[in-house]
């Protein structure tokens, strides 16, 4: 029960990785605010947790939208009366499947940055008001292990995941005097649902990833919860401002 009684804000958590950080954080105490733009997705998550006996809440948010997030932070407060953590889950990606750097449409650009990067943006300018008031927070953003390792065929993606890295490194100097910890995971080749349905998959590329791992197996959402909950709890206080891979091995940097 690390994180008893603290409030978490966890986006893109209706399904996939999002979904285990919710499981995970209740599991650990945390009361969970489930953001989604799948308003189903999000209630069926937050159910699930009540259920078990933990507290949650689902908030249908398209986090590119800048009144959504500015609603979701205010529902959380409602509920729950303070903000503690920020998990900027919410990302475009596994539906787009693998395509050439010039291949990508001005829109397809256009609409992963708005997610990827402008959402996680927002969510913070939503989220820190609170957080400052209350003398400390833990912001935790998803980048990926494709920044580290320049993974092709997927360079829009990239390139957000790498912007999500010096947005991390910058604002964690920015709010270094509000008290809040801000951090980034990079997360391997994970088998959500996401990824296990998506488009142009290169035959052979998991059994290609897990076996360039030091641990060969496919790498699980649950695989990422324990740092997640490391970086969101008292026991990372001094630690900010870094990116933590999260890959078996992967890349080794």
């Amino acid at each position: 029960m690390i994180l008893k009684d603290k409030v978490a804000i966890i986006t893109g958590a209706g399904q996939g990785i999002g979904l285990s950080y919710a499981l995970g954080f209740a599991g650990e105490g945390a009361k969970v605010v489930i953001a989604d733009i799948n308003g189903e997705n999000g209630q069926n998550v937050a159910d699930k947790i009540n259920e078990g006996g933990g507290e949650a809440i689902a908030v249908q948010t398209d986090v590119s939208n800048e009144q959504n997030t500015l609603e979701l932070a205010e529902k959380a407060m409602d509920k729950f009366e303070k903000i503690d953590i920020l998990i900027n889950n919410a990302a475009v990606f596994a539906e787009e499947g693998f395509k050439p750097w010039n291949a990508w449409t001005s829109e397809e650009w256009d609409r992963v940055f708005a997610v990827n990067v402008k959402g996680m943006w927002l969510c913070c300018k939503a989220v820190v008001p609170y957080m400052s008031a209350q003398g400390k927070g833990k912001i935790i953003n998803i980048s990926s292990v494709t920044v580290i390792a320049g993974s092709p065929l997927l360079l829009h993606y990239v390139a957000t995941k790498g912007a999500i890295v010096s947005f991390t490194r910058s604002l964690a100097a920015e709010l270094g005097d509000s008290n809040i910890c801000v951090n980034a995971i990079a997360p391997g080749f994970t088998m959500s649902e996401g990824v296990l349905n998506m488009p142009g998959t290169p035959p052979g590329f998991i059994d290609m990833v897990k076996a360039a791992q030091c641990f060969k197996r496919e790498q699980q959402p649950e695989d990422l919860v324990g740092t997640a909950v490391y970086l969101a709890s008292d026991l990372s206080d001094f630690v900010t401002g870094q990116l933590v891979a999260v890959d078996g091995g992967l890349t080794r940097h």
